[in-house]
Order: C-alpha cells, then structure tokens, then sequence
C-alpha cells in the first residue's frame, strides 16, 4: 500500500479535542467529580446532535441555535417535564467553557463568545420567618436519639447557612464545637471558613454525647447507639445522604404547619437573610455563602428594599 492511499483520521474532530478537555478540567482545572460529571453529560448530548466525527471547523452559529432549539423542546427522563432554561444554560456554559479551550490551541472553530445564555427571570427566594424557624424547632421530638439527631440538622442549617451536600460530607473530627467553628470545602472545591452559633453547637454536641459509635460521619442514619453492628456497617454507609436531610426538613416543615415548600436551602436562605436584616453588609454574607460572585447575594435585596420603604416612609413627609 502506497502512503498516498493511507487515510488518517481528522485531529480537529469534537471527539478529539472532547477527551482533551474533560482530561484538562480534571486534572488541570482540579474540578470536583459532579462538575466534571456534568461537563461529560452536557457535551456529549452536544456531540451526539453535531457529530463527534466532524470538524470543529464545521461549527456554525446556526448549529448553537438548532441545538438550543432541541433543548428547549427536551423532555426530562425523570420529571416529563421540558428542561428548564437553567438547565438548558448550563449545556451552554459547557459548551462555551470547551470552545474557549480549544480555541486557546489555536483550533479553528466558533467564537465561544458568540455562545450566548438564555435570559433568566429574576430569582426570588424564599425564607422562613422568626415564628416559622421557632415552629420548626420546636416540632422535633427530642425524646429519642433520631429527633436530637434532628434538632442538630436542623440547627446546624440555619446557623451556618451550609449547603446541605456540605453539611453530609462533615466528620466529627472536622468541626471544632469549643471554638464553634470549622472549614468546608463548598462549591468549586473552594475552601471557607464557617462559624456555629452557641445553640448549634450544644445541639450538636448533645447528640454526640448519645451516640457510642466511633464512625466519622458527624450525622448518620439510625444512631441507635450499641444496636448498630459496627462489623457489618462502615461509617461511610452509615453517612446520612442529602435526600434523607431533604425529607427530614419537608416533614418538620409540615409538623409546623408551614404550608410553603421548606428545604435545607430554604434554612440556607433564611440565614442569610437574618445577617443582613441585622445589619451585615452583603459582602460578608456573600463570604459566610461561599458564593463566587456577589450577583449571586444579590438575591437578597429583597431584605433590604423593606428597610428602603421605611427609611422613604420616614423622611419623606
């Protein structure tokens, strides 16, 4: 066979340079599993409506449009319900954060700014008020290990703000009750100091003080004490998982008489709302938050538009 007869496959195909970059984001980039899960999920789906064997010289705007046309009329396996705008945004940041990759390897393909993201409506956020958070805590029955076990969770999420993904992952080991303080690492890996109110960290040690097992986890399932078989069950398994805080905080919810939908992230909400109605500046909040960007806080300036009517209210006679 003659040289001229070989046949070479493209190196500027989307399969190509679609390995490169997830082996970039993982290693380089040092991206948590989930984003780097989530960057496979949502640029494959892409790949598999483009072509993976075709030229990334070949990418139009024309293709983006399409593609975000056949999100928009997308059907979630799970819910049957079309993907959300923010979901279909998040294909799109995916996607953009590739060809800025590629594009930087002097690859000639689509300007990732030309990417654009779907206009989202303003987010409002619900939080609890004093004489709910009161009401939720006081329907947990602290007569048995589970409800003191409970009344921590609990505790914990309205006086940290932490997400509950972060609440699951602490050990014991991790959160300093004497000093009410300990470090996460939250989203993007990035590391934040968080701090315990005196009530949270009396209820956290009054659960400890009832468990007689030596696992890690500083929340687990169960925590029957002696009646666990240590043999048979790791710490790990014994891990409370994030569904299981989920379900915990919907049933006090209703034990409450809260009619609204109440998530771990709504104790997340309402604690971030109780720093600035006490006067925190959004700065510090967005810190205690974790959150990246203050645009993100912003979404609490709902606070602070009641103080604006009062001040109005006040000084304009």
């Amino acid at each position: 066979m003659c040289y001229d007869e070989l046949v070479f496959p493209p190196m500027n195909t989307f399969r190509t340079w679609l390995e490169r970059f997830l082996i970039y984001v993982e290693l380089e980039k040092n991206r948590s599993p989930k984003t780097l899960e989530n960057y496979h999920h949502y640029l494959h789906r892409f790949g598999e409506y483009f072509g993976k064997d075709r030229d990334l010289s070949e990418l139009q705007l024309i293709d983006i449009q399409q593609f975000r046309l056949k999100l928009n009329r997308m059907e979630d396996e799970r819910t049957h319900r079309t993907l959300g705008i923010k979901t279909q945004n998040y294909h799109l940041i995916a996607l953009r954060a590739f060809l800025k990759y590629v594009t930087k390897h002097d690859v000639k393909t689509l300007a990732p700014e030309k990417v654009e993201l779907s206009k989202i409506p303003e987010r409002s956020v619900e939080f609890l008020s004093k004489e709910e958070l009161v009401r939720i805590f006081e329907a947990v029955n602290m007569k048995n290990v589970a409800g003191i076990r409970d009344h921590a969770i609990l505790q914990m999420l309205y006086s940290t703000g932490l997400r509950v993904s972060e609440l699951t992952n602490l050990n014991r080991e991790s959160v300093d009750l004497k000093r009410r303080e300990f470090m996460v690492r939250g989203k993007g890996r990035k590391q934040r100091i968080v701090f315990m109110t005196p009530l949270a960290a009396d209820a956290v040690e009054k659960y400890l003080n009832y468990r007689t097992d030596n696992f890690e986890p500083l929340f687990i399932s169960g925590g029957r004490g002696k009646k666990v078989d240590e043999d048979i069950l790791s710490g790990e398994k014994k891990r409370l998982s994030p569904r299981s805080v989920q379900k915990l905080v919907s049933k006090y919810a209703r034990k409450a008489g809260i009619i609204k939908k109440v998530t771990p992230h709504t104790l997340r909400h309402s604690f971030a709302t109780t720093l600035l109605q006490n006067g925190a500046d959004i700065r510090s909040v967005q810190e205690m938050l974790g959150h990246a960007s203050i645009t993100t806080t912003q979404i609490y300036t709902h606070v602070t538009n009641s103080r604006l009517k009062e001040i109005h209210e006040k000084f304009h006679k």
